[in-house]
């Protein structure tokens, strides 16, 4: 379904009332709508379920399991976005001994609310962040029982995995949900990214490109351009703007900068990674290249003609 909505039917609102009530108690249940952003595709609902009793555990041995892996992703996160927000009880414990202070924060759920049933990665690694800290009182003196130092070094951030870059694009505005998957799988398979361990890495054709657009391109390779073309193009379908005006705008400069470029272009240069395996006609190193169906090797004289 191409949308990205928040918005679901008052049918849909009510079976999991009903569902919610049943299964966990009407404390569980809070009546929730959430607003649809200015620039969301809101012509259909929300992705949710289609029938609320058709639970994933239900139909398990009618899907595969990776079909089952997205229903039910798809059922626990529509069911939790229409329950109670969890309740926690947090503690912070300033303890003085002698010229030292220390501190302590804590962290201990008093009602699970919607974490009963669906809980994001992200969060269960926030909640770690809480030590457990039993119940204290103001001026009660505590006990040593061991001491751990701990050394912390700043880290850089963590490198893209595809649902994090994904999260990323909605949060800047860039694309809609249908170009998402599409533009992760055509960078993948121009070889300017590769996936090591479900992360991002960029490769050396992925930096020099990046290179090339940024040092050329800046006007156009930037996160406001996008999100501004998208707005514009939501003016055109509403009929506010010509859209011959708008691609003249944006083409007459841009066409100036591609043809200097294309010229440019003839001074780069791509290493070829050398493999350990010589040629047999020549008796040098063959190079690793990439072609329709992947990886091959060839000869080093012929890379460079």
């Amino acid at each position: 379904m191409r949308t990205d909505s928040t918005r679901i039917s008052e049918e849909a609102r009510s079976a999991a009332k009903v569902y919610i009530e049943n299964e966990y108690g009407k404390e569980y249940y809070e009546n929730r709508y959430y607003k649809t952003k200015a620039d969301s595709q809101d012509a259909h609902e929300a992705i949710r379920p289609t029938y609320i009793d058709l639970s994933p555990d239900k139909i398990k041995a009618s899907l595969s399991n990776d079909q089952y892996k997205l229903y039910k992703l798809i059922y626990n996160r529509f069911i939790a976005s229409q329950m109670s927000a969890a309740i926690f009880d947090t503690l912070s414990v300033k303890i003085n001994a002698n010229e030292y202070n220390f501190k302590a924060n804590g962290q201990t759920i008093k009602f699970k609310g919607f974490m009963v049933l669906y809980v994001e990665t992200e969060d269960n690694a926030k909640e770690e962040e809480f030590a457990k800290i039993p119940p204290l009182v103001e001026k009660q003196e505590v006990i040593k029982e061991k001491i751990e130092s701990k050394q912390s070094f700043t880290e850089p951030p963590p490198r893209y995995t595809e649902a994090s870059l994904v999260k990323a694009l909605e949060e800047k505005g860039i694309g809609r949900p249908s170009t998402y998957s599409p533009t992760i799988t055509t960078i993948l398979a121009r070889r300017y990214i590769q996936k090591i361990q479900k992360q991002l890495h960029p490769t050396d054709l992925g930096r020099i490109v990046n290179k090339l657009l940024i040092e050329n391109f800046s006007d156009v390779i930037n996160v406001e351009f996008t999100a501004q073309m998208e707005e514009k193009f939501d003016k055109i379908a509403d009929g506010k703007e010509e859209w011959k005006k708008i691609i003249k705008e944006f083409y007459a400069p841009f066409e100036k900068i591609v043809e200097k470029v294309d010229k440019e272009l003839e001074h780069v240069k791509l290493e070829y990674e050398i493999s350990d395996i010589p040629c047999d006609k020549c008796g040098k190193m063959m190079v690793i290249k990439y072609g329709k169906y992947g990886k091959f090797l060839a000869c080093p004289r012929i890379s460079r003609m």
